[in-house]
C-alpha cells in the first residue's frame, strides 16, 4: 500500500469516523441520563418509569455499540497499516 492510501485511511479515521463516533456516544449518554432524570421524576407514575427504563437501556445499548465500533475501527485501521508497512 502506497504512503497516500495509508495517509487517506488515517484522515478518514481521524477526521470523520472518529467525531462521528463520539458524537454517537455523546447522544448515547445524554440519552441514558435523560432515562435516569425520567424515571427519577416519574417515580409515582408506573407508565413513566418504563419509559426512563426503556431510555436508560437504548442509552448503554448504545454505548457499548460504539465503544465496539471504535474498537473495531481500530482493529481495522491496525490491520491496513501493518499491511502497508510490510510487517
Amino acid at each position: 500500500m502506497s504512503a497516500e492510501s495509508l495517509k487517506l485511511i488515517n484522515n478518514i479515521k481521524t477526521f470523520i469516523i472518529n467525531p462521528i463516533i463520539g458524537f454517537m456516544f455523546a447522544v448515547a449518554v445524554a440519552m441514558f441520563l435523560y432515562g435516569i432524570v425520567e424515571y427519577i421524576y416519574g417515580a409515582d407514575n408506573e407508565e413513566k418509569r418504563e419509559v426512563g427504563k426503556r431510555h436508560i437501556i437504548y442509552g448503554i445499548i448504545g454505548m457499548f455499540v460504539m465503544v465496539g465500533v471504535f474498537g473495531i475501527m481500530n482493529l481495522i485501521s491496525g490491520f491496513w497499516f501493518e499491511i502497508g508497512a510490510g510487517y
